[in-house]
């Protein structure tokens, strides 16, 4: 069974209908135009139709993902939205994490990763307020875990669907609608070594391990092939990436932290590092998108920004979890920087990257923050004002440090209160940030519809932020004369007309290719 190890970004979203809502976790596909036009629903029959079977993986990484499910699962909304308001922000509000109970039913298939993505899974759904049972049932979330779609698992995944189906169908109307997806977590890495006080991940993931380099290589050519625009690499420390597959890889120099930082753990020699992989990787086709998530901001020495800059199928896009703006804070989550050595970083980043877009993570409320720490923090966001952000409240798990060593003192309504006090602020900064693209022309891979509205398509730049405009017809600069209405897939420039922490807008101007377009951008 194959290990792909990338994200892809959503081509566009299927109407399953008895079916629903299916999602595929952290991944999803652009196929060009000619491959996606296409695409359909599969019928009551589906298992017997071999043409729908063969594009399943394809369709199915359509859905909405894991997230959408904390969002929708909370039940009816008492407002309704309007068709001017933008989507949800990309972090996660208190009420939508709200499980209120509901009983989510997992299915796990494959080998004992996948079994350990299970319970991650159960573990964020417990802490949002879900109960897991045990009967079928009962579930009003069925969630199917397993590490790939293909082959034999792609038929044993088809044919649950459809006994699924029936489920759904006879489903009281009284008990709200039955939520179906299916889960894949694949990663060019696996588990952490910084053991950060707070985290549980070296706990259930063990320590890092990468991929050998030639099997990631061998698999993005594939996904070139079948027409994909865009990977992410993935992995929960990913530019700590260290191939030690073969002995002669053990010669090569280590590379340097970033400047200021620090480690938990003891220095590693060898090993094929993180920017050697995005080398080979942007190689491979000039007209895929290539991101990497997430990082640590340790792991940044300058031959991974001098990559980023020079090469432009590599998006100008880097996540730089903070997690804090307290250095006092940081020393207690065992982070391995200050304050100051972050925001030198971020200073050298902008330096080396002119206009990168940036996003980072933040803990509201860890242990012993104090009113002058949170602070800290809110005076961080506006420093840097960030194009994104995912923020949270903290919630101690058990084997981290911190449940060991440390006190979870912090009352739960003042974590609530400081995590929409920093949600407040990211979005006044960001929008700030995200206003300096008016007037200027962005690279956006188009991925469909947008949801608000039937006559405007949706896609993301180049610092993934989304970007919405009309679907009309423009001129293709490819092809002299031609006039074309972009696809899922495309690449078109948009000129920027206004723009909020969330969204940008704006008027197309012609479909192009990542290539040809640095002639405007």
């Amino acid at each position: 069974m194959s290990h792909l190890h990338c994200i892809l970004r959503a081509q566009r979203r299927l109407r399953w209908g008895p079916v629903a809502s299916v999602s595929w976790l952290l991944l999803r596909t652009h196929r060009t135009h000619s491959s996606s036009s296409g695409a359909a629903c599969p019928s009551a029959e589906g298992p017997q139709e071999d043409g729908a079977q063969k594009d399943f993986s394809s369709r199915l990484a359509t859905g909405p993902t894991f997230q959408h499910f904390l969002r929708s699962a909370a039940g009816p909304q008492e407002t309704l939205s309007s068709p001017d308001e933008e989507d949800s922000p990309p972090y996660l509000t208190v009420d939508e994490l709200l499980g209120r109970q509901r009983k989510v039913y997992l299915e796990t298939y494959g080998c004992q990763m996948n079994v350990n993505d299970t319970e991650i899974a159960w573990s964020i759904l417990q802490k949002s307020g879900y109960l897991r049972t045990s009967n079928l049932q009962e579930a009003d979330v069925i969630l199917l875990v397993t590490c790939s779609i293909r082959e034999k698992a792609e038929q044993t995944i088809w044919n649950r669907l459809h006994q699924l189906k029936v489920l759904k169908t006879k489903r009281p109307r009284s008990r709200g609608p039955l939520k179906i997806g299916i889960l894949g977590i694949r990663s060019i890495m696996r588990g952490c070594d910084n053991m950060c006080s707070y985290c549980i991940v070296p706990f259930t993931r063990g320590r890092e391990r990468s991929r050998p380099v030639t099997s990631i290589l061998e698999e993005v050519r594939k996904l070139s092939e079948q027409g994909l625009k865009e990977v992410t690499l993935l992995g929960q420390n990913v530019n700590s990436f260290r191939d030690n597959s073969e002995v002669q890889f053990n010669n090569a120099v280590s590379t340097n932290l970033s400047r200021g930082f620090s480690t938990n753990y003891k220095t590693k020699q060898g090993g094929l590092r993180f920017a050697h992989l995005l080398d080979q990787v942007s190689r491979i086709d000039p007209e895929m998108r290539i991101r990497f998530t997430s990082p640590h901001p340790k792991d940044f020495p300058d031959e991974v920004l001098q990559l980023i800059h020079e090469r432009d199928n590599i998006c100008k896009q880097i996540h730089l979890p903070a997690q804090s703006g307290s250095s006092r804070v940081l020393e207690a989550m065992r982070r391995g920087y200050s304050r100051e050595a972050y925001v030198e970083l971020i200073h050298h980043i902008r330096e080396f990257i002119p206009g990168v877009s940036l996003s980072s993570d933040f803990i509201a409320g860890f242990c012993g923050e104090t009113e002058e720490d949170h602070l800290q923090t809110v005076s961080l966001l506006q420093e840097v004002q960030y194009n994104m952000g995912f923020l949270f409240s903290y919630s101690m798990r058990q084997k981290t440090r911190a449940y060991h060593r440390l006190k979870d003192d912090v009352p739960q309504e003042v974590k609530l209160r400081r995590l929409e006090e920093l949600i407040t602020v990211f979005r006044e900064e960001a929008t700030k940030a995200n206003k300096t693209f008016v007037g200027h022309a962005q690279l956006v891979l188009v991925e469909g519809l947008s949801k608000r509205s039937a006559t405007d398509l949706c896609g993301r730049n180049d610092g993934n932020l989304k970007v919405i405009f009309p679907d009309v017809e423009m001129e293709d600069v490819t092809n002299s004369g031609l006039r074309v209405r972009a696809q899922p897939g495309d690449y078109v420039l948009v000129m920027i007309t206004s723009a909020s922490s969330q969204t940008l807008k704006g008027h197309v101007l012609c479909r192009t290719t990542l290539k040809d377009s640095s002639a405007y951008c």
